[in-house]
Formats: structure tokens, sequence, C-alpha cells
């Protein structure tokens, strides 16, 4: 194709990456768009949350929403407007960071704050519906806890320290970071009858079990003293922690008011609503996805999107069986197609079309309005292939539990890590995702990605391009066994260096993708419709068509080759991979 004669389409292909995925900040990143193997390959860009000022979680855990300047500059912005790439930026609806303005406030004032009642009181939202327990926890009564939907083992609580020496535990959905520092002598003066050198074999126990991890409850001290010791440890806690917002507060939608209006500011134009079905809650309720209120919410999201002009795409993650992707996409909103990639693996692994097909022709039918990926900075999602039971019927999956059985055994014997769901106890109660590279849950087949890559961009939807598939990236197994929280997303997230840029152009494997990408991005018949040909199982015929633009593939899912033929400036044309 000629590159000055070609537009990019409306509904054209999406990077995605943290501002930093490409050498050290935003500029290296825009750097790499102005190269000429980018040129119209992209025309949106979905940019992770380290955009905006945030501490835990690799940018989901939400300080403020201005720009974060150690990453990002108005200059970045400006070059990539005249690049024609517009913005999908998140806003976490569910949740903020324990350093955001607002819950600093909190922590300081208390009651006084301004904000006591942003954020959500865990024992005072169960006042009444449980028990306090012996640490001074409101446990819900059975009925109630056995509802709750857990994305973590144990209870959805942060205990936080406040200024009169109270703990008070908060709700806390998702991830949460509580160390220690060290005490030292000084630390214990307060102990006047104790010697030199028994305060020092105090620090020296007290130290050991913060490094080792222990109770202070099984210190080895005279337990006169353990009350005061345990003030003082609190008293150097560091914590870190997503605290899940009050929606019933009206300071919580002013909140929400201001920020779609600053992300507007910075260029964007799709706004994904991360975590929001966790973010209404009521006693009683799963709290996951409740309803009428979350619907009542998301239409109060979508009116102050509307007055911004910003497209929402609620996130989120549920058996297929379940059908809120069909409830969600009939409100008008768009969706995401989080059945694509395991649904990709079992098509190219099995060399079977028969799932693919079903899904595909079902987003047809009901007009879905769908942003599919392969890779993405989370994992594979395996739970929402499953099938659900629903008031004693079942409703079947897109693959049967067994080939689901397949799909993750696949992906973990190529070194792929499991991330799990957990009930009120610590008991897992399903599997989630699998954290892995695309390009590593094919067994590192160039081939394979190469067909899995055209079969993406010749579904339904938007397609968007995790940045290291892009360049074959492969599972960093170092960084997810670093520790920490979310250690195992890590291994899907490697920055690349300038060098591995420069590198990764040389190769085939990425040149071919971005020739790909180039025709998905440009190509006016993928503004029309699509037609799935019957095809034996082992392969797949896809065409789009707009007016006197055409575009099909063909692929051989036994052998991975594939070849598409398209019509640009009234000549057609013939690729083969």
């Amino acid at each position: 194709m000629n590159p000055k004669k070609t537009t990019i389409i409306s509904n054209g292909v999406m990077l995605n990456a943290y501002p930093d995925s490409i050498g050290h900040n935003l500029s290296d990143m825009v750097k790499m768009l102005q190269k000429k193997e980018f040129k119209d390959a992209f025309s949106m860009f979905y940019v992770l949350p380290t955009f905006f000022n945030s501490d835990l979680d690799r940018g989901f855990s939400i300080i403020d929403y201005n720009i974060n300047q150690e990453l990002v500059s108005n200059k970045d912005l400006e070059a990539l407007k005249e690049l024609n790439i517009t913005l999908k930026f998140d806003i976490v609806l569910n949740h903020l960071s324990v350093a955001s303005p607002q819950f600093k406030d909190l922590l300081k004032n208390g009651e006084n704050s301004k904000y006591k009642d942003f954020f959500i009181n865990w024992n005072q939202f169960w006042k009444d519906n449980g028990h306090l327990n012996a640490d001074g926890i409101m446990i819900p009564k059975k009925e109630f806890l056995d509802k709750l939907f857990m994305r973590k083992s144990g209870l959805p609580i942060l205990k936080i320290p406040f200024p009169d020496g109270s703990e008070k535990p908060y709700w806390n959905t998702f991830y949460q970071e509580v160390n220690y520092t060290s005490i030292n002598i000084e630390d214990l003066n307060i102990f006047q009858n104790l010697s030199k050198d028994e305060k020092l074999s105090i620090c020296n126990k007290i130290n050991s079990a913060i490094i080792d991890k222990k109770e202070i409850a099984s210190i080895d001290v005279e337990e006169t003293y353990k009350p005061k010791i345990q003030k003082i440890i609190n008293s150097k806690k560091i914590f870190l922690g997503q605290m899940d917002i009050n929606a019933k507060s009206k300071l919580v939608w002013d909140f929400y008011e201001e920020t779609l209006a600053k992300v507007k500011s910075y260029g964007c134009s799709i706004l994904r609503l991360d975590a929001f079905a966790y973010l209404h809650k009521e006693v009683g309720k799963s709290n996951f996805f409740n309803k009428p209120g979350t619907w009542s919410y998301l239409k109060k999201i979508k009116e102050i999107a509307s007055k911004n002009k910003l497209t929402v795409l609620p996130e989120i993650h549920a058996e297929y069986g379940l059908h809120l992707h069909d409830q969600v996409a009939k409100k008008g909103y768009q969706i995401y197609d989080f059945f694509l990639p395991g649904l990709m693996i079992h098509t190219i692994e099995k060399s079977n079309n028969k799932a693919l097909l079903k899904w595909a022709k079902e987003i047809v039918e009901n007009k879905y309005n769908t942003v599919n990926m392969l890779g993405c900075h989370d994992g594979i999602p395996v739970l929402d292939l499953k099938g659900k039971e629903i008031d004693g019927t079942y409703h079947r999956g897109l693959l049967q539990d067994t080939e689901i059985d397949f799909v993750m055994n696949t992906l973990l014997e190529r070194g792929g890590r499991i991330k799990n769901l957990y009930d009120a106890e610590g008991n897992k109660i399903s599997y989630y995702q699998i954290n892995t590279t695309f390009f590593s849950a094919l067994g590192e087949n160039e081939q394979k990605l190469l067909l899995a890559r055209a079969i993406q961009l010749f579904m339904p939807g938007i397609p968007q391009i995790w940045y290291l598939d892009l360049f074959a990236g492969k599972n960093n197994y170092a960084a997810a066994d670093k520790g920490g929280t979310g250690a195992h997303k890590e291994i899907n997230r490697t920055t690349l260096s300038k060098k591995d840029i420069e590198d990764g152009l040389q190769k085939d494997i990425v040149t071919k993708q971005l020739q790909l990408i180039r025709l998905r991005n440009t190509l006016q018949a993928f503004q029309g419709t699509v037609t799935f040909q019957k095809s034996s199982e082992n392969k797949l015929h896809i065409t789009w068509q707009h007016k006197t633009s055409f575009a099909s593939l063909k692929a051989n899912l036994t052998s991975y080759n594939f070849s598409i033929e398209y019509s640009v400036n009234n000549k057609i044309e013939t690729i083969a991979y």
C-alpha cells in the first residue's frame, strides 16, 4: 500500500502499554510510534494508569488523576495528537490509594474529616448484621458471608491506624501491602525500668520477627510489655492499599465529575471503567455486580461521560454462562471481548474453529460493540469461558470444562502463572486467569503468533495490541519471581529498551505483524460487514466488505499458514504467510 494515500479508519487498531513500557517514559514510546515502520499502524493508544499518580498494583491504586510528571509530559500528548492517535484511559471506580488526598485527610482528622464517608468502614457497614471477633473485626452472618464474591483469601479489609491510637478495618477488595520498619533502643525509652542491654535484646527480637514476618505475640518478651511494644510497632507501620469507595457519598460523585473532565482534557476518547462491578455494595448481596444498584451507577457514570464526549467501556470478568456481557451490551455499552484470548489458544492448539466461530457469529448477530485482545497487562482469562448455573439451570460456556482444562494445562506447562478466586476462609473456589505472554502461551512459535494476530484483526471489534506481543516477548520469570503484590503479573510486563525496539524491527515476526496491523488500521473494508464462509473445522475463511473494498482471510489451522486477499486503489493484492 502507498502510505501517502492511506487514511486511518475510525475503528482502527489500538496499542496498549504503560507509559514506560518502552524505554523510560512516554516520550520514548512516542519516538517509537514516530518511526516510519509504525506509520499508519495505530489510531488509538490505551495508556495504563501509571499515566496518573499511583503507588500499587502497577497504576491501579490511584493517588490522584493528575499527570505523573516522572513519566508523562504535555509535549508527549501533543505529539500523539499530531500522530492522529486518540487515547483511552482508566478510571478506577471502586477504589483509591491510602495515599490519596481523601484518605490522608481521613487518617489525619478521623471522625472530623470531610471524607469520613468517602470510604467504607467495614464494621459500620456490617453493624447489626454480624458479630465482633476477638480482634475487633465484624464478621458478617454466615448467610451474608457465603454470598460475598472474593478477589483474595480472607476478609477484604485493611486495618488502618488512626491518630487516637485505634485501628479500624476498612473495605479493601483488592491489593494491600503492610510493612514494618525496625525499632531502636530510643523507641523503648518508655520502659524506664529496663537496662540498655535488655532494651537491645528486645529490639533484636522484634526486628528479627519483623524480618521473618512473625506475629508480635510470638516474641519472647514479658507479657506486660507487649501491648506498648505493639503500639510502638504500629506507629512505624507502612501500608499501601486500594481502599474501596463509598458510592453513596455525594463527594464521590463530585470526584467522578472532576475526574472525567480532567481525563478528557488529556485527550481521552474512550474511558475504561475498571472494577466498576464491585462499586455497589449492599448487605445480603454478593457485592459483585449487584442489581439493580450497579445499573444505576453505570447510568450515572455514562451521563457524566456523555457530557465530556467520552465512550465508556465497562471492564468485567464473569463466566460466559452468566451472560453479563450480553446484559451490559444490551444497555448500549461497549464491551470487552475477554473470551477471545482463551478461544484463540483452543482454536490454534486444537486446529478447530467451532468455538471461535460460535462466538464470532454471536458478536455479529447481537451487534455487540467490542474491544478484543490477545495479551494485555493482566493474564489470559479462563474463568470467562465457563458455564454457569442460574436458578437451577446450567447455561453452557463457550468451552466445555474439559476444554478449559486443556487450555489451562497448556498454558501452565508453558510456564504460565495461575491466579485464583477465594472464599472468606481463604479456600480456593475457582481459577481466574493465567499470567503469560501470548507468545509463550503459543509455545513461542512465531507462525502461530502471526496466525493468531491475523485472526484477531479479522474478528469483529476494535483490536487492542499489547506492546510485548508485538515484539514476540517471552515470559519474564525473573520478574515474576521477585515477589511482592501482583508479582505474578510482571511475567508479561517486561520493559523494552530502545535497542530491543531496533533489534525487533529487524525480525520478520515484528515487521509482518506491523504489516497486518497497518492493513487493519487503514483498509476501508473493515468499516463494513463481516461474513464467515463455511469451511472445514481446521480452516477459517473470514471476509470483510465495505462498498467496493474487501479483505478476505483464509487460514489453515493445522499448518498455521494463511493468506489475505484485499482490494486497494481498485487493485486486488494478496499476501501469504
